[in-house]
């Protein structure tokens, strides 16, 4: 597992087709390709898909330096602040039509968090004042209208006053007033907005969402986060996410490492070591060298999926480098990686990743290549990741 591979995909494969994407006539990107690589100009465009990309080539533009894809974040930027925020009630609503108009109006807490993590990115890429001025503005609103005293509600109506049912996040038949995976990407949004500017409101929301995850979402017996809750932060279903578990890992060693605290650092370094080692043991299937997806009750969901996959590189990595585990976190990173080039990555020409594979390794030709789901955020992050991680390992 080289560097250079990574950089490779980011640059030779992952970029060029978003770089495609790009919709100079009604702004933002085009927001749907099908399984047999069909683009629907007229798509819907998530506002969580813009704000990946924002992310990305922001994110992008900083490792490489390419000015290209500074202008890339920057049309992503103008599409998201001038189309998807609302004017009059703010934040940014849930999806938009193709021609920028609104598709769904609804105040997800979900999509103003990643509104914010690209806000950040941004910032930092381009020095745009505007954005961290705006990321402060959602973040107030989301603080104010989408919090109780226990955690953070899901979903708001357009004018921030009544809650909804949270039928975007929850699955398996089950409706979740909260759940781990809100409070984990509000966390790593805040992570992103806290090293962009240091501001102590954001660092002490930045630990209750910490906090929040150790005392009321991490299964301490069963060294896992727990999915879907209440309203009280009780547990609701028998659901084990095996791709969020990885993801947490890291991101949250990565939230410890810009707070700077050796005590918080510490005491989530414990809980990441167990969740590394179980996903190691009961969701990393070494015949294949890749990640299973999840476990609902007494069912295992075997599909491979893009995004699980990409995390399972950075999360294993990332438990080598912090000595969770010896080589062998290293060398599952490496065979997930070497899976995902086998089998993830679609080698036709004007493709990009399959969104998921069978047990045959088949692509599900019922998941498209892109959606308001499918961006280059997971797989874009893994090479930039791996890119400064396999820097640093030497």
């Amino acid at each position: 597992m080289k560097r250079e591979e990574f950089v490779k995909e980011l640059t030779g494969h992952i970029i060029p087709f978003w770089n495609k994407l790009r919709d100079d006539e009604n702004g933002g990107f085009t927001g749907f390709m099908d399984s047999a690589l069909n683009v629907d100009k007229k798509g819907e465009k998530g506002v969580i898909l813009h704000s990946r990309i924002l992310w990305f080539y922001s994110n992008a533009y900083m490792e490489l330096k390419d000015p290209v894809l500074l202008d890339n974040a920057k049309h992503a930027y103008e599409f998201l602040t001038e189309k998807c925020v609302d004017k009059e009630y703010g934040g940014v609503y849930w999806s938009m039509n193709y021609d920028g108009t609104v598709k769904e109006d609804i105040k997800h807490t979900y999509c103003q968090a990643f509104f914010i993590y690209a806000l950040s990115s941004y910032y930092r890429a381009s020095g745009d004042k505007g954005a961290l001025e705006l990321a402060y503005k959602v973040m107030e609103l989301v603080e104010k209208n989408s919090t109780d005293d226990v955690a953070y509600l899901e979903k708001m109506s357009r004018d921030w006053k009544t809650e909804l049912a949270n039928d975007e996040l929850s699955e398996n038949g089950l409706m979740a007033d909260k759940t781990m995976n809100t409070t984990l990407h509000m966390m790593e949004a805040y992570t992103e907005l806290y090293l962009a500017d240091h501001n102590p409101k954001v660092l002490e929301r930045l630990k209750f969402q910490l906090n929040l995850t150790y005392d009321k979402i991490y299964d301490k017996a069963g060294s896992k986060l727990l999915v879907f809750f209440d309203k009280n932060m009780n547990v609701i279903g028998d659901i084990h996410s095996y791709g969020h578990d990885i993801e947490a890992t890291w991101l949250i060693d990565r939230a410890c490492e810009v707070i700077g605290e050796p005590e918080f650092t510490a005491k989530f370094a414990e809980m990441n070591r167990a969740i590394v080692r179980n996903i190691a043991n009961i969701a990393y299937d070494k015949a294949s060298g890749s990640l299973l997806n999840e476990r609902d009750k007494d069912k295992i969901n075997t599909w491979r999926i893009w995004w699980v996959q990409a995390e399972a590189v950075i999360g294993f990595m990332n438990g080598f480098q912090k000595h969770y585990g010896g080589a062998e976190y290293f060398e599952i990173s490496s065979n997930v990686w070497n899976f995902i080039q086998e089998h993830i990555v679609d080698k036709r020409p004007g493709g990009e990743w399959h969104s998921q594979v069978d047990d045959n390794w088949k692509f599900a030709e019922f998941k498209p290549v892109v959606d308001p789901w499918k961006c280059p955020y997971h797989n874009g992050r893994m090479c930039l990741e791996m890119m400064r991680r396999l820097a640093e390992n030497g």
